[in-house]
């Protein structure tokens, strides 16, 4: 765990120590790497991976409600790369979240870093990409704004909702992670000799799904069919009876880029069985599991879910989801893009 001393509304967040890390390769002077608040356990995973310590900061409180964060080292002329995943926890929401993310960021920018990278393993507004409806906001370009407003040269996200939302979105560089070939490697050995097909629950997610059915057949070395469900939202309530593909004796394997509160991959499950599943996984690279998530769920009679580490389940202490639950850890992921995007390397995701 990353350390924490308070005193009188004061936090001072300093490095862990860890005898078992291995530094791998030289530590390069010249990259700082901050991991904030909630992301303390994912940022030292990440330490780990990449073989470079977390950098010391402040997160201070005052009594009225305001804030104050600042890094405690210097990053005079550093590459630095600031960590934080953007989901609610028991103490902050995504809002007071990100605030304090953006406020870091720009005293780091003020503090004359050479680079200012931010990596969100999950990035909050991704899904507000576009009108839906007469006067929608289109938050996640506006979160785009927030993040160049503050100097930031690079945003780094993993598995966003709509990939050419974010690429349009964000007017400064951009890298896109995905998870694909952790659930592929994952799959290929949990599959085995079985027959599979690969379901997008929705048709916005076909391309996706279609990435991962690629890569899952490539390591099978087999052929895989593929189904999508039918999925219209309109005020919260999903509609769409269309089912295209066959999952008929086949294991199927719904795939999408979060569970929240598992409606939709419900349906997508309950479309599976009616056309004769043998039996029913669900992969999603985010696992938020709010609302009703618990009972619907269990309700669908799921296999197994596999989610990664993107958003830590053990957050929601009330989770009692009667079903396998499997967590891929995504730090090797990231801090290969870290190290690649430091070296200046073409290829990141």
């Amino acid at each position: 765990m990353v350390a924490t001393r308070t005193t009188a509304s004061r936090t001072i967040t300093t490095p862990p120590v860890d005898s078992r890390v291995v530094i791998r390769r030289s530590p390069q002077a010249d990259l700082a790497l901050f991991a904030l608040g909630g992301a303390g356990d994912y940022g030292e995973n990440v330490s780990r991976e990449l073989g470079v310590p977390l950098s010391a900061h402040e997160e201070r409180d005052f009594e009225d409600g305001e804030h104050k964060m600042r890094p405690l080292v210097s990053v005079r002329n550093k590459d630095v790369f600031v960590l934080q995943s953007l989901y609610e926890d028991a103490t902050h929401s995504i809002n007071d979240k990100l605030c304090r993310l953006l406020f870091f960021l720009g005293a780091v920018r003020e503090a004359s870093a050479a680079t200012v990278t931010v990596v969100l393993p999950y990035l909050a507004y991704a899904r507000q990409d576009r009108r839906a409806q007469l006067r929608d906001p289109v938050t996640t370009r506006y979160v785009a704004a927030l993040f160049e407003a503050v100097g930031v040269d690079r945003v780094v996200a993993m598995d966003v909702h709509n990939l050419a939302a974010y690429d349009n979105s964000f007017r400064c560089r951009k890298e896109h992670l995905e998870a694909t070939e952790l659930f592929a490697e994952h799959f290929a050995q949990e599959i085995g000799d079985r027959e599979v097909a690969v379901v997008s629950p929705d048709a916005g997610g076909i391309g996706r799904a279609e990435r991962f059915r690629a890569s899952l057949a490539l390591r099978l070395r087999r052929p895989i069919t593929s189904a999508f469900v039918e999925k219209y939202r309109t005020d919260g309530t999903l509609t769409g009876e269309a089912f295209g593909g066959d999952v008929r004796g086949r294991s199927a394997i719904i795939y999408d880029d979060m569970i929240s509160t598992g409606a939709t991959v419900a349906r997508a499950a309950a479309a599976c069985r009616k056309h004769g599943a043998k039996e029913i996984f669900v992969a999603a690279t985010h696992g938020l599991f709010v609302g009703r998530a618990n009972a619907l769920l269990t309700s669908a009679q799921l296999d197994a879910i596999v989610v990664t580490d993107t958003v830590p389940t053990a957050r929601f202490p009330g989770i009692g989801i009667d079903v396998d639950v499997k967590i891929l850890e995504t730090a090797p992921l990231v801090a290969k893009a870290i190290e690649h995007i430091h070296s200046g390397a073409e290829e990141v995701g």
